[in-house]
């Protein structure tokens, strides 16, 4: 299952990038609006700094200016994906996008019918909001079971992206169901790699070792 970053922080993104776990980032509209500086020249700076996809969202909500914006976005760089909304325009643009071969991720996606739309309109990747499913009483892994199980049923190509998670255990839940891209905010990856034992058994470690440092002559200084 491949990890990607949702955050538009270059300073997060370096870090993690840095520690080799990577394989690709998410972006949107709001991420952006966060961060200081010029949109434009964020994205530059995410593309130039990951090799894996990294995916820019469209602002238009016609058909015409989605595919306009795609062929603006696909010049900051080669593994540019183009992040188009689950709407019937994005749809339509998507289709046109995916006949020339520019790799799209469908955003904003709350149900099968909505991924299997997607997957048949040529998209590379869906993204399912499991967290805001969650927020409104609905179970969302329950729907990327669904979606996951569907593409395999008919051998769609589409990946299936998991967004808006919530916990660690979400990641758990979505590497069991057998999706292929989780993407988490900063501080869902860091808890990822921590745990509590860890802790304090490497305190325990070096506790010891300091000990036997301190009454064995060879190690002494």
């Amino acid at each position: 299952m491949k990890i990607f970053l949702d955050t538009a922080n270059l300073e997060s993104i370096k870090k993690y990038n840095d520690m080799g776990v990577l394989d690709g980032i998410t972006t949107n509209p709001t991420l952006l609006s966060k961060e200081q500086g010029s949109p434009e020249e964020i994205m530059r700076a995410i593309v130039s700094m990951v090799r894996g996809d990294v995916s820019l969202e469209v602002i238009g909500t016609e058909s015409a200016q989605i595919i306009e914006e795609a062929h603006h976005l696909k010049k900051y760089g080669q593994n540019v994906v183009v992040k188009i909304p689950m709407i019937p325009e994005g749809l339509k643009a998507l289709t046109t996008l995916s006949s020339e071969g520019i790799s799209t991720n469908v955003t904003l996606v709350f149900s099968a019918n909505q991924a299997l739309l997607a997957a048949k309109a040529g998209a590379t990747y869906v993204s399912p909001f499991i967290g805001r499913l969650d927020d409104i009483g609905h179970n969302g892994m329950s729907i990327v079971k669904s979606i996951v199980s569907i593409f395999r049923n008919y051998q769609f190509k589409t990946q299936v992206l998991v967004a808006s998670i919530r916990h660690p255990d979400h990641v758990v839940q979505a590497a069991e169901i057998g999706a292929d891209v989780v993407t988490l905010p900063p501080d869902i990856l860091g808890k990822l790699m921590r745990h509590p034992l860890t802790d304090k058994g490497l305190e325990a470690f070096l506790s010891d070792w300091e000990r036997i440092g301190n009454e064995s002559p060879k190690l002494r200084k």
